[in-house]
C-alpha cells in the first residue's frame, strides 16, 4: 500500500508542470494520426518522437512519447475499420467486424466505439499499472522460453480459428508466414537463410511492407476486379458519440479483455496483437446469440481488441520499468529514450527518490484520459472515406500502399516486396486463403524460433526431456491444452464428445 500511495504522490507532481501535459497532449494527436496511416505504425511514430525530443529535458520529452505512444495504438483501428487495412498489428483483429460495420454505412458508429473501448481499456490497464505492478512482473517471471513459445503458437492457431473458411488453409497461411518470417540473416549464427545469394534479404522482409501488400494492395486488387458490383454505402455521420448502450452495454467484455490485456501485454515480446486476438476469440465464445453474428458487424468485435490492445500499453510499460526488459519494440525505443535522460530502468527504479516511476505512470493514466477528446476529432471526415467512389478511392489506396512501404526503411526493394506479397495475397484470397494468419505468423515468428531454441537447448536437444519439462510446469500445460482444445474444436471432437456423453446419459 505504501508504495502505491508513493507512486500516486510523486506521479502528482506532473499537474505542477503543465508544459509537460501540453507536449503529452500533441504526443497522442500525432501518435493517433501517425498510427492511422498504413506503413507508419506506433514503433516509428515513436522513433520519429524519439530522435526530435533527443535534447529535451526529461518531463517534456516523457510526455510528447509516451503520449505518441497511446496515441498510435488507437490509431491503427481507423484505417483498420475503413480501408481494411490495419495500422498497427494489434489492430489487425479489429478488422474482423469494423470493415463490415464500415461497408453497412456505420463507420462513424465504429470509430466512436473503439475511440471509447480503447479509452476505458486503456485506463484500466493504467490502474493495474499503479495497483499491481509487482504482482504482474511476478506473473511475467513465471514464463519459461517454453511458455513464450506455446502462447505464440497458441495465438496463431486462434487466428487460423477465427479468420473462416477452412482451418487446414489458416494454418497453411501461418506456416508460411512463420517461413517468411525466416528468411535472412539467423539471429544466433549469422548464417544466411533463404536469401538465395541476395543482399537484399539478407535483412529479412519488412513485415510492414508485407502487411500493406496483404492487406491493402491485395483488398484494393479485388475490389477493382468487381468494382461495379462494390455498394458504396452513404455513411451515417449524424452522430459519432456512441449510445450509452454501445459505450457502457458490454462492460463484461471489456473487463475481460482489458485483463487479457495487461497480463498478455505484461509478457516480454508478445505486445497487443495477441492479447487482441485472445480478447477477441474469448469474446466470440462468451457471447450467446449476438445481435449481428461475430465478423460482419458485431460490436463485441471491436469492444473485445480495442478495449485489449490499449489495456496493453500498460501491461508492457511494467516489464519495462521494474525489469528492464521492454514489451515490445515500441517500449524498447521509450526504454531507450530513458536511457539517454539518465534513468535506469529495473527492480530498483520503484524505490528511486526522483520519482520517475510515479511520474511515468501517471502519465500513460493521463494520456489515456486525453485521448477521448482527442479520439473524437476527425470521425466524420474519415468516415466520409468509405463515400468516395471506388474508381476514385482504389488508385488512391494503392498510391498509399507504394509511399507507406517505402516510407518504412526508405528502401525500394520493400515496394517490390509489398507489390510481391499484394499479388499473392490477392491470389490466397480468391482461393479461399485468410492473409491474417500470414501476417500474425510473420509477426510473432522470431519469438517462436527464439524461445524454442531456448526451451530446445534448456532440454539439451532431446525430445524426451523437452516435453517432461513443458508436463512438469502447470503453466505449459495450461497453455498446451488450450491450444489442443483449438484444434479439436476445429474437428468437431468436442461436440461429438457432447454428444456421445448425452446419448450414454440418455
Amino acid at each position: 500500500m505504501s508504495t502505491i500511495l508513493n507512486t500516486l504522490a510523486t506521479g502528482l507532481t506532473v499537474f505542477s508542470q503543465p508544459m509537460v501535459i501540453v507536449y503529452m497532449a500533441v504526443g497522442v494527436l500525432f501518435g493517433m494520426y501517425g498510427g492511422a496511416m498504413p506503413g507508419i505504425s506506433a514503433t516509428m511514430a515513436i522513433s520519429l518522437m524519439v530522435s526530435f525530443t533527443y535534447n529535451w529535458e526529461m518531463g517534456p520529452a516523457l510526455g510528447m512519447i509516451i503520449g505518441c505512444y497511446v496515441g498510435a495504438v488507437y490509431g491503427g483501428s481507423r484505417s483498420a475499420i475503413l480501408l481494411n487495412v490495419p495500422g498497427t498489428p494489434s489492430a489487425l483483429a479489429t478488422t474482423f467486424d469494423g470493415y463490415p460495420l464500415a461497408m453497412k454505412g456505420k463507420a462513424a458508429k465504429a470509430l466512436g466505439v473503439t475511440a471509447i473501448q480503447s479509452v476505458i481499456g486503456g485506463i484500466i490497464g493504467s490502474i493495474f499499472l499503479i495497483v499491481a505492478a509487482p504482482l504482474i512482473t511476478n506473473f511475467a517471471l513465471m514464463f519459461a522460453p517454453r511458455d513464450y513459445f506455446l502462447l505464440a503458437f497458441m495465438g496463431i492457431v486462434l487466428l487460423c480459428s477465427m479468420a473462416g473458411g477452412s482451418f487446414f488453409k489458416g494454418l497453411f497461411a501461418g506456416f508460411l508466414g512463420i517461413l517468411v518470417g525466416c528468411i535472412g540473416m539467423d539471429s544466433s549464427t549469422a548464417v544466411q537463410r533463404f536469401t538465395f545469394g541476395n543482399i537484399y534479404l539478407m535483412s529479412g522482409i519488412s513485415s510492414v511492407a508485407i502487411i500493406i501488400g496483404t492487406f491493402g494492395l491485395s483488398e484494393s486488387l479485388i475490389q477493382m476486379r468487381d468494382f461495379r458490383q462494390v455498394t458504396v454505402r452513404k455513411q451515417d455521420v449524424s452522430r459519432i458519440i456512441p449510445t450509452l448502450k454501445d459505450a457502457f452495454g458490454y462492460m463484461r467484455i471489456t473487463l475481460e479483455s482489458s485483463l487479457i490485456g495487461v497480463f498478455i501485454g505484461a509478457l516480454p515480446g508478445t505486445g497487443g496483437n495477441i492479447a487482441a486476438l485472445i480478447a477477441y476469440e474469448r469474446a466470440k465464445k462468451s457471447t450467446k446469440n449476438p445481435e449481428v453474428p461475430f465478423g460482419e458487424g458485431a460490436i463485441e468485435g471491436l469492444v473485445a481488441p480495442e478495449s485489449a490492445n490499449n489495456a496493453a500499453v500498460g501491461g508492457a510499460v511494467v516489464p519495462m520499468l521494474t525489469l528492464g526488459i521492454p514489451g515490445d519494440s515500441a517500449t524498447a525505443l521509450i526504454l531507450a529514450a530513458l536511457s539517454a535522460h539518465g534513468v535506469v530502468a529495473g527492480p530498483l527504479l520503484m524505490s528511486d527518490s526522483s520519482g520517475v516511476f510515479g511520474i511515468i505512470v501517471m502519465l500513460v493514466l493521463l494520456a489515456n484520459i486525453v485521448l477521448l477528446p482527442v479520439s473524437m476529432t476527425g470521425i466524420k471526415i474519415f468516415a466520409k472515406i468509405a463515400e468516395v467512389p471506388k474508381e476514385i478511392l482504389l488508385p488512391a489506396i494503392i498510391v498509399l500502399t507504394f509511399i507507406g512501404s517505402y516510407a518504412t526503411r526508405k528502401n525500394m526493394m520493400d515496394v517490390y516486396f509489398m507489390v510481391g506479397f499484394g499479388l499473392a495475397g490477392y491470389f490466397l484470397k480468391m482461393h479461399g486463403f485468410s492473409t491474417g494468419p500470414l501476417v500474425l505468423g510473420l509477426i510473432l515468428s522470431s519469438l517462436l524460433e527464439l524461445n524454442f531454441r531456448r526451451a530446445w537447448t534448456a532440454a539439451r536437444s532431446d525430445f524426451a526431456t523437452f516435453f517432461a519439462q513443458i508436463f512438469k510446469s502447470p503453466l505449459s500445460v495450461v497453455l498446451l491444452i488450450v491450444t489442443i482444445l483449438i484444434f479439436a474444436s476445429q474437428f468437431g471432437l468436442l461436440k461429438k464428445l457432447r454428444r456421445k456423453k448425452k446419448e450414454n446419459a440418455a
